[in-house]
């Protein structure tokens, strides 16, 4: 069984190999499981599913203590490297940050991804500065781990006038900090995508998976984004279908949701012969 740091090592190895890796996103152990078992290399966790999970909405309502309890719960499981979204860092200052990064290595994870978004509407956006002192820290926490720190700008998702200009502005001074890999949430169209990595030299990542969005793995390739999450959409899309699934036994009395479930025999062989189970 591969240890923490070989795993590490590969999720490490993905961002320098030639071409482009889809790394979806688990909230549990069984999505987990099921998305490890399907093939990909290596897998994100989602801050918004594992909240969603516990009835609770996104953006740190849930404690740092239970996200990192949930988190490991996924490593254990998967067998494969695993980056986990640890939102704004659960502190305010670069120590905190730092601190948080070092519990998470604790847990097992290949990787992480640290927001500049602070949840203040007044300044919804950390000031660049901070920011950048932040991810500096974040880096310094990994010590001699090999370890793969992904910083998030949220310029387009908290609606900066100057989103473009200051996605690339930030981009460049978190992988100056020491970031290894870039990630700006809300863009979607391989004009944005384009502009922003011709001015970007490191590896970059791009969330797909909002409705709508018809850009393939092919699409973003060309655009030269290395990595491809999904953020909460599966999480979601599975709310969506319990919810469907209320509504039709509500409003019809029927039961035609049952036809696109995963079969209960093939689920219980899956993971009662899933190798990566902690003994």
């Amino acid at each position: 069984m591969k240890t923490s740091q070989d795993k590490a090592k590969v999720f490490s190895a993905l961002h320098k190999n030639d071409g482009t890796f889809i790394m979806p996103n688990a909230w549990n152990s069984a999505s987990a499981i099921i998305l490890a078992n399907a093939g990909f290399k290596a897998i994100g966790t989602t801050s918004a599913g594992i909240a969603f999970s516990a009835g609770l909405s996104d953006h740190q309502r849930m404690s740092k203590e239970l996200m990192l309890e949930k988190i490991k719960e996924i490593v254990d499981v998967a067998g494969i490297p695993v980056n986990a979204d640890l939102e704004a860092g659960y502190s305010e200052n670069p120590e905190g940050v730092a601190r948080t990064i070092t519990q998470a290595i604790d847990c097992g994870v290949s990787g992480v991804n640290i927001e500049d978004y602070s949840g203040d509407s007044a300044m919804p956006m950390y000031e660049f500065d901070v920011a950048v002192d932040r991810i500096r820290a974040a880096v310094s926490a990994r010590n001699d781990h090999d370890f793969t720190l992904t910083a998030r700008c949220d310029a387009y998702l908290t609606g900066h006038p100057k989103a473009l200009e200051e996605s690339i502005k930030r981009c460049n001074a978190y992988l100056e900090a020491g970031a290894d890999c870039l990630f700006v949430p809300g863009i979607a169209d391989k004009k944005t995508i384009s502009s922003i990595l011709a001015e970007v030299p490191g590896p970059f990542n791009v969330v797909m998976g909002l409705s709508g969005n018809l850009l393939t793995k092919e699409d973003l390739t060309q655009c030269g984004v290395k990595r491809i999450s999904v953020g909460g959409s599966i999480a979601r899309a599975t709310l969506e279908f319990v919810r469907k699934a209320g509504e039709e036994m509500m409003s019809k009395g029927t039961f035609s949701f049952a036809n696109e479930q995963f079969g209960h025999g093939d689920l219980c062989q899956l993971f009662d012969e899933w190798p990566h189970h902690k003994k």
